[in-house]
């Protein structure tokens, strides 16, 4: 008995990746050394490969950074290097994938308009707001709503309460989308009323990244949700290849309620979320809660990721929630606090497109600052657009304030952030670190005018790499909630000086050499 567990271990599918990865490195770098018998000819082979692979990085439609750091790569393994960047870019089948996510936008796209199109409206109250709505809507293709409300959840328990809370409450369907799902206290109390709902015939789906939860969920998972009538779908499931699209991970999160109640933010589905277990000390996040019109737009960016796995397309007018009710859609929203309520425009970002959505919003809210700027992120590795965009805001007189954690999940990425702390207190802007824990939150507040709340990190796997989301709010209450809670949280952080980002030169060396691989981390 204790030999068939064993052998179990051993196949699978987790272990069967990892060694036939290794497999694949240990047969690349035997194939370039057994080139040394013909080092003659070899040579300038694959000289000319690295030139010709160095035009093309030059030349691509890419960020600086990642040119920068292949070409580096490529000048310092003249050999190995442009192998490499052939072996993860060329066998990558992106152009399937980009295919059905173009046609997937284009078929939903109507759908976005469903609870009419308030673009003149607030551009006409709010001006200000222009450039914002418009590049979102009119080039993204993600309308602006209102009849929104909105509630700012400062915490991971805040969010747990609420979303039980709201579960409960679902008629006909409830959508979950993550990059990380773990078993535990938070997941299995959602999981017992989303079994629930399900027996009662609601239509519930859960879509998850394969390699967010690679190491976090047993192998039999998926067929423990279809037992319980639940859709599953696994995002890109980690294949055990060489390959740049294992990047494009779906690093969103997304609770869709009835298409009238929606989720996003920093939270995944694990326990350290609400602070049931302790990792890196107190988990200190952020999400929204909104209901009305702009959680149908939610809605629909978790059809359109649904449907670019699944072979069954979705109808997606068909969830339309007041499609049989259209008065009441007419009549809600008219409250006491209608009018805090202002305007809503969630929106989402795709690694297979040429268009930097995360990235243009948030140097949007920055360049248009004209009394402060306040940021979460917990992680703080930019390229010069974003660099150059803080750093003249700060120089121009802005209160720019960068809130990241004290303890750190992944050590180099926080010597490598620090690495660009020197650049941007030197600038004039102050840089804090929470030193309670670990500061997961992914919010931008300005001017006590404009916030975003979303999964999208300032770091470049978020900004380039993943597919992201976020919540864009105009003129509302729920703008100075977010501001208030970063006001607040500031009182559990040391503000950083140039001298704690660099004890000595060596440290700074260091620094300085990571950040030559950050587009990579």
């Amino acid at each position: 008995m204790a030999r068939i567990s064993w052998l179990k271990l051993i196949f699978r599918r987790k272990v069967l990746v990892i060694f036939t990865l290794l497999f694949q490195m240990a047969l690349i770098i035997l194939l370039i050394a057994g080139t040394g018998r013909y080092i003659k000819y070899s040579y300038w082979v694959f000289t000319f490969l690295s030139i010709t692979v160095c035009i093309y990085v030059i030349n691509k439609h890419e960020k600086a950074g990642y040119k920068l750091t292949w070409i580096f790569i490529i000048l310092l393994f003249p050999v190995f290097g442009g192998v490499l960047f052939i072996l993860l870019n060329f066998w990558s089948n992106t152009k399937k994938m980009r295919k059905a996510h173009n046609l997937n936008i284009a078929e939903s796209r109507d759908a976005f308009y469903l609870p009419g199109n308030r673009y003149n409206e607030l551009i006409n109250i709010h001006p200000e707001f222009k450039t914002n709505v418009h590049y979102l809507q009119e080039f993204a293709g993600y309308p602006v709503y209102g009849n929104t409300r909105q509630e700012y959840l400062a915490s991971g328990e805040d969010y747990f309460y609420k979303v039980l809370r709201e579960l409960k409450k679902a008629q006909k369907y409830i959508f979950l989308e993550f990059f990380i799902i773990k078993e535990g206290l938070m997941f299995n109390s959602i999981l017992k009323i989303l079994e629930q709902k399900s027996a009662e015939g609601l239509d519930v789906r859960i879509m998850y990244d394969d390699l967010g939860c690679f190491f976090k969920l047993p192998s039999d998972f998926r067929e423990k949700l279809k037992k319980k009538g639940i859709r599953t779908f696994v995002f890109n499931p980690f294949k055990p290849i060489v390959s740049s699209l294992q990047n494009n991970r779906d690093h969103r999160k997304i609770i869709s309620i009835d298409g009238k109640v929606a989720f996003t933010g920093g939270l995944n589905l694990a326990d350290e979320y609400i602070n049931v277990v302790e990792r890196f000390g107190h988990w200190k996040d952020a999400a929204i809660m909104i209901e009305g019109d702009a959680a149908w737009s939610l809605t629909l960016i978790f059809l359109q990721m649904w449907n670019l796995g699944e072979k069954e397309k979705d109808n997606y007018a068909s969830f339309f929630p007041w499609k049989e009710n259209i008065i009441e859609h007419t009549l809600r929203g008219i409250t006491e606090n209608y009018k805090t309520w202002g305007y809503v425009q969630p929106y989402a970002d795709s690694p297979i497109d040429i268009e930097n959505v995360g990235e243009h919003v948030y140097i949007q809210i920055i360049n248009q600052a004209k009394k402060y700027i306040y940021i979460n992120t917990p992680y703080l590795i930019v390229d010069d657009n974003l660099l150059s965009a803080l750093t003249l805001a700060a120089k121009s007189g802005v209160d720019v304030r960068i809130m990241t954690p004290h303890r750190w999940d992944k050590k180099i990425v926080a010597i490598t952030s620090r690495s660009y702390y020197r650049r941007l207190i030197q600038a004039g802007v102050k840089v804090y670190e929470y030193t309670s824990g670990f500061n997961h939150g992914k919010t931008f507040v300005c001017d006590d005018k404009i916030a975003t709340v979303g999964t999208t990190n300032l770091d470049f796997r978020s900004l380039y790499l993943h597919f992201e989301c976020g919540v864009l709010i105009y003129s509302s209450e729920t703008v100075l909630d977010i501001k208030d809670d970063f006001l607040g949280t500031m009182q559990f952080c040391q503000e950083m000086k140039i001298s704690d980002c660099t004890r000595n030169a060596l440290q700074q060396v260091v620094q300085d050499l990571l950040r030559l691989f950050a587009p990579l981390m």
